[in-house]
């Protein structure tokens, strides 16, 4: 941030307040208005904190208009095309890309803490066989503060250190167990002699009787899809866990309560919705009748996975998750699946189309993750529990951010109060 010296004068009840403007690295300007309500008296009024900036942060920066997005500075497509997960969680987590040393000790690190502690599987026998996996992982990762007890000291660096490397090398391990326990399949443990997304995938689809090859362009679309979700700046999932963290609460209640809000269906579920969406149409004929339902602003209807609340341009994850939606249709062919097929007939009838291409509604990440998954053998109930265990490192990044912020306290939103003013109260006899 720069030392320039900028004001921006607000005048309220005939006074004028002189506030700071904060001038970013890149981005807009960002008025200051911390000591508005003690010079003024009044509080801003944001719902959803959508014009509000709740903190500082040199992780990710997202440009909507123009369809960016930076970690640490470099471009998503440059990161997912040439780098991998682990060597992105190393970036957001450190701040820089790290030599060949340090990327072969983080992995080795990573994977050996992949197991989880044996009791940890009653934990998840005492679920019901039906339980949504989102719901085993709220509780499971809430419960390791119960199991890793030399990790939740928040004011001690190591440990702090030792619950981050936990939570990105666990993760996956109980997504996995997750969706084995859903399934009623037996648990299968993670093999150090693999690669995170290859191990992720084995312990998914393997069973005791034979062992699953994981297929390296399954594998490498994994490790995309992985990387593509690995922190996306201040939305509401990891707002909730630096929320949480506020508080002092410990990193495995922060990040349980980060998987709570993902699983809310207006954030980590729109693949899902989108996957839905492809079944309700059915088939490509009926594709031209949901097309111009699409367009008719009085229905109700909307094509999930196309366009971003955020990129008003396109998504720029999307390209990225496009080549890697072709290769695993390519490797597991589409023709006898008719979700797939409609989905490779709609993303080309909408990218034809002059209503979706002038509004620049494209096929954004949701769409294509969502075709990869489906295609790989995933139920539409494991799409949100594998962008919670996307999404941690990122969720982890903000945590640990937090610590070095001079500024860091207790969130505290104020409010727009409209209810009663005070008034007395009145006995039961008399109401």
């Amino acid at each position: 941030m720069s030392d320039q010296k900028k004001t921006a004068t607000l005048t309220v009840n005939g006074q004028s307040h002189e506030l700071p403007v904060l001038t970013p690295t890149t981005g807009p300007e960002v008025v200051d208005i911390r000591k508005l309500y003690a010079q003024a008296g009044v509080f801003t009024y944001d719902p959803g904190f959508t014009s509000t900036a709740s903190c500082d942060s040199t992780i990710t920066y997202i440009d909507g208009e123009e369809g960016v997005l930076l970690h640490r500075g470099y471009p998503i497509d440059q990161l997912a095309g040439k780098s991998h997960y682990l060597e992105v969680c190393y970036l957001l987590l450190y701040g820089e890309l790290p030599t060949a040393a340090d990327l072969e000790k983080f992995e080795n690190t990573i994977t050996h803490h992949t197991m989880l502690h044996e009791q940890m599987q009653y934990f998840f026998r005492g679920f019901r066989r039906d339980a949504h996996p989102m719901a085993i992982m709220v509780g499971v990762v809430g419960a390791m503060s119960a199991f890793y007890h030399d990790s939740t000291d928040i004011n001690d660096p190591r440990q702090r250190e030792i619950a981050s490397h936990r939570l990105i090398a666990k993760m996956p391990t109980i997504a996995a167990w997750a969706y084995k326990y859903h399934t009623g399949q037996p648990f299968i443990y993670p093999r150090n002699d693999l690669d995170y997304a290859s191990n992720f995938l084995r312990m998914c689809f393997a069973v005791p009787v034979e062992d699953y090859e994981v297929n390296p362009i399954l594998s490498r679309a994994m490790d995309r899809i992985f990387t593509l979700h690995a922190d996306h700046e201040q939305n509401a999932s990891t707002s909730t866990v630096r929320l949480a963290s506020s508080s002092g609460a410990n990193p495995f209640a922060c990040i349980a309560a980060g998987i709570a809000c993902l699983w809310g269906p207006a954030h980590g579920g729109a693949n899902q919705a989108c996957l839905e969406m492809l079944r309700e149409i059915g088939t490509p004929d009926r594709i031209p009748e949901y097309i111009a339902r699409a367009k008719d602003k009085d229905d109700p209807f909307r094509l999930m996975g196309f366009g971003h609340r955020v990129y008003k341009n396109f998504d720029p994850r999307a390209k990225v998750m496009k080549q890697s939606a072709d290769e695993v249709l390519e490797l597991l062919g589409i023709e006898n699946n008719p979700t797939l097929q409609v989905a490779k007939e709609l993303e080309k009838a909408a990218l034809e189309d002059p209503y979706f291409t002038d509004k620049k509604l494209f096929p954004n990440v949701d769409f294509y993750s969502g075709i990869i998954l489906e295609a790989m053998g995933f139920p539409t109930s494991m799409f949100t529990p594998i962008f919670a265990l996307s999404r941690t490192v990122g969720w982890i990044s903000q945590w640990k951010e937090q610590f070095s912020d001079p500024q860091h306290k207790i969130g505290r939103p104020r409010q727009l109060y409209l209810g009663e003013t005070e008034r007395d109260y009145i006995d039961i006899e008399s109401r």
